[in-house]
Parts: structure tokens; C-alpha cells; sequence
């Protein structure tokens, strides 16, 4: 079986979340993409990603949520999902130059948030939730985190999905909060 997993703002798929979700789960086969920055090119990519890979289950986080709510189709769970990048993220300001946590594939060390990077989250937040199926409504979950202090986009979620819960933890996933939530749920989904 297959995961594949979303990173958040300013990571990578080499981030530390994935080598835990790996060593948490050996059973599954762990992919995980470098997210472009611009979401014009982040989406159509994700979505032909996820269509050649066939996962059977997507997690994303924060930024990463956000695109993983959008591969309608697949079972997924966002965890402290960020619907809203281009006005409530904290970093996302324009002609701003950002280092990225995690190794990158190409090498590229920093990236440069403009403000047509803005204008094109903006765009796509508007129409991020059209196109979900009941099978979307029944296989999206979404997980947040009681001291998430970042993002709280709970309400917005549970306008379109019904499988919400909170867990212990912030807003950045840890092992404890991996182990303890992540784990179980993706566990649960896909009878492991």
C-alpha cells in the first residue's frame, strides 16, 4: 500500500515528518513530493502526481492539507489544514524572500514569495472546494490540533466534511503527535 504525503510552507519532501511516517508505518510505501511554490504550478502538478502514483491514502499538513483536500478521488486526511495561505499565513507576504526548512530535490535553498504568488493562492483558494463527491465527503478527514496557534480553519472544514477531530498537539506534527493521532487514523482508514 501506498501513502503519499503533502509537506507544509517553506518544507520539503525530505522533511523530518515523512522519515517518521516511514519508520512509524514500514508496511506502507512512503512517497513524498517537493511542492512547487507557485500554487498555478503546485496543483495541476499534485494532481497528475497523485493520478500516476494511485496512493491509497494522501496526508497532508497545513499548506500541504490544503492541496491534499483538493485530489478528489482519493482518501486523504489535512492535517491543520491552512485553506486560507494568501490571507491568514503569517509568512505569506509579498517580494519575500523565505529559506526552506528541508533539502530540496533541485537544490534550491531559498524561495521568493511574489505578488503574483499571492494573487494565484488567492485564486485558487476561491475555488478549492468545488468538485468534492460524497466519496469525498465520506473519505476526507481532517485533524487539528487543540494548541494550534498558526491556522484554525476547523469550522470551514466541517462546512463541507463531517470526519473532523481534534487531537494533542500543535501545529506542527511531532512524533508524539504522529504517533498518538496521524498513525491511528491512517491505521483506521485503511484497516492496517
Amino acid at each position: 500500500m501506498k501513502l503519499v504525503y503533502f509537506h507544509g510552507f517553506m518544507s520539503s519532501g525530505a522533511s523530518g515528518t515523512v522519515e517518521s511516517l516511514r519508520h512509524m508505518l514500514p508496511e506502507l510505501e512512503v512517497v513524498a513530493p517537493d511542492i512547487p511554490v507557485d500554487p498555478a504550478e503546485a496543483l495541476p502538478y499534485l494532481k497528475q502526481f497523485v493520478a500516476d502514483e494511485q496512493p491509497d491514502i494522501i496526508v497532508g499538513t497545513s499548506m500541504g492539507a490544503m492541496y491534499a483536500q483538493q485530489m478528489f478521488g482519493f482518501k486523504k486526511i489535512c492535517v491543520n489544514p491552512s485553506f486560507n495561505m494568501s490571507t491568514m499565513s503569517k509568512v505569506m507576504k509579498a517580494n519575500t524572500t523565505y529559506p526552506f526548512q528541508n533539502g530540496r530535490k533541485d537544490g534550491a535553498k531559498t524561495f521568493k514569495i511574489t505578488g503574483q504568488i499571492v494573487k494565484n493562492f488567492n485564486a485558487m483558494e476561491r475555488q478549492q472546494f468545488k468538485g468534492i463527491t460524497d466519496f469525498d465527503r465520506e473519505n476526507t478527514y481532517g485533524l487539528f490540533g487543540n494548541h494550534d496557534t498558526t491556522v484554525n480553519c476547523y469550522d470551514l472544514f466541517k462546512k463541507y466534511y463531517t470526519n473532523a477531530q481534534r487531537f494533542e498537539g500543535e501545529h506542527r506534527l511531532n512524533d508524539k503527535s504522529l504517533r498518538t493521532a496521524v498513525v491511528p487514523l491512517i491505521k483506521q482508514i485503511l484497516s492496517l
